[in-house]
């Protein structure tokens, strides 16, 4: 019986609504901002600075910055504030997070890493949602983006996430082993929602192999 979903996708391609939908339907927790807000809890932070490390690398400079740190005479004082906040500490409390909103179930979580922290559980179901560019443009550009600022977006925030989990997973993005389905937007909302529940419905269905 699958508990969980888990949506990882590409930026434009309309993950967010989609993720929304579904855990409507089912009845089931939206991991999505609130696991920003989670995050932000336990880190102490604003959720701006959790939404802002969200998939993304720190600059080479942070992270020289926080390695001449670590290896100063000073290492003995404590560092405290938002400034802390880097994408290996974000990784560390998110894992924590997702983890025990797993075991909770009956959730749908979209990014953040979920299929690779949770790829050991059997009570998961994966997707990855695409589109083409221009689909994905067109979305970014109803939810009020320029058409400047869209391209921009779709052309640079997955090449972040693609550093991202090859840095933390040492994989590349995506993962192709990791989704029971990779289903192509552009066919519509409704018809995504309604082929990853019906099959995810018919997998649990089908009689456990021996």
């Amino acid at each position: 019986m699958y508990r969980i979903i888990t949506v990882e996708r590409e930026f434009g391609s309309g993950a967010a609504q989609i993720a929304c939908e579904m855990a409507k339907r089912l009845g089931w927790k939206l991991w999505d901002h609130a696991l920003a807000e989670e995050i932000a809890k336990l880190a102490k932070v604003d959720c701006s600075a959790v939404e802002h490390r969200e998939e993304r690398m720190d600059s080479t400079f942070h992270r020289l910055a926080k390695v001449f740190w670590r290896g100063s005479y000073e290492r003995s004082m404590t560092m405290s504030g938002p400034e802390i906040f880097d994408a290996d500490c974000m990784v560390e409390i998110g894992q924590q997070v997702m983890e025990k909103a797993a075991a909770a179930g009956n959730c749908v979580i979209v990014g953040r890493g979920a299929p690779y922290f949770l790829r050991d559980r059997a009570d998961r179901f994966s997707v990855f949602l695409y589109a083409p560019r221009v689909e994905k443009i067109r979305r970014l550009r109803e939810l009020g983006k320029s058409q400047k600022e869209a391209e921009e977006l779709v052309d640079t925030v997955d090449r972040d996430r693609m550093e991202f989990v090859r840095h933390y997973f040492g994989a590349d993005w995506p993962t192709r082993c990791l989704y029971h389905m990779m289903i192509n937007t552009a066919i519509g909302d409704e018809n995504v929602i309604s082929t990853i529940l019906e099959t995810m419905h018919r997998l649990e269905a089908k009689p456990a192999m021996v």
